[in-house]
């Protein structure tokens, strides 16, 4: 934890201090305002006394079935999510329950598509068309390559005196980047597994690190699914912006885009205005899977 001095205090949750209506793993998350007290036993340990309130934060369900989710990061100015073509792939389902979440939440997220040096021409061009589809939405995307250094100049001026947080599979290079932004930090790396073009875990708990150049990097662990949380099936579309731009056109003021007729969504669909990925994405989050393709 650091102070307002710029100290840094090792915190723990006072023993009386009680969170109310808390469902997750991890009530004080990465990214937290908090305040706290200095220890009578040991003047070198604060107890934390008060959460300040979140202006936001990303959220997922949590591996632990005895708890409803697990909270990755809080009080974010922007999301970078890391998008890998193979090595290993992000399948767009990923993609658009991590972007529906960041729009359900307010946080702006920009998409990073790495390894670009190592893709076949095939890849590229399915890169290129992801880019495309996102691009068209609304949202900011990067190419990189870390281990080649391109693109990072202009990922370093887009983060440059806000706190930032990185996410993706394991194996996308997340630490891999920001060794490149922040050479200091040496985060551990280690390569994808041969076999399975999966990655392995280096990060094991979300971190918060101070960049040299201004602002803040939060590291975050490999997930490997995305489960959506407190969203009713009626507001679902409107963390689709593609869609939420359409709802007043639909027939049916209540209309799910699923059957009815007169809806707008469909038929830009048909029309090829919506990708047809973006749409099974929503119909997934509609029938609210607890497993998810990835």
């Amino acid at each position: 934890m650091k102070s307002d001095t710029n100290e840094l205090i090792n915190c723990k949750i006072k023993g009386t201090f009680r969170i109310q209506d808390i469902k997750s793993t991890n009530p004080v998350a990465v990214g937290d305002y908090v305040e706290f007290i200095l220890s009578e036993e040991n003047s070198e340990t604060g107890l934390i006394t008060n959460i300040i309130d979140r202006k936001n934060y990303i959220i997922r369900k949590a591996a632990n079935l005895s708890k409803q989710s697990h909270i990755i990061a809080a009080n974010i100015d922007q999301a970078f999510l890391i998008v890998t073509i193979n090595f290993p792939i992000t399948t767009t389902t990923f993609i658009d329950r991590f972007l529906a979440s960041s729009e359900a939440y307010r946080i702006p997220c920009i998409l990073i598509f790495n390894k670009i040096d190592r893709y076949t021409k095939e890849q590229t061009e399915r890169m290129e068309w992801l880019i495309s589809v996102y691009s068209e939405i609304g949202y900011k995307c990067l190419k990189t390559s870390a281990k080649k250094n391109i693109g990072i100049n202009g990922l370093k001026e887009l983060m440059k005196n806000k706190t930032n947080v990185f996410a993706g599979h394991s194996g996308v290079g997340k630490s891999t980047i920001i060794n490149t932004i922040q050479p200091s930090l040496n985060l551990k790396t280690k390569e994808i597994s041969d076999a399975h073009l999966s990655g392995k875990h280096t990060t094991t708990f979300s971190e918060m690190y101070e960049l040299d150049f201004g602002g803040f990097i939060i590291d975050t662990p490999g997930i490997k699914g995305f489960g959506m949380l407190d969203m009713e099936n009626w507001e679902i579309s409107h963390y689709f912006p593609e869609m939420f731009r359409l709802l007043n056109q639909c027939q049916y003021y209540n209309c799910t885009h699923t059957h009815e007729p007169g809806c707008a969504v469909k038929n830009a669909v048909a029309e090829g205005k919506i990708a047809e990925s973006r749409y099974h994405s929503y119909l997934d989050l509609l029938e609210k899977d607890e497993k998810y393709r990835i």
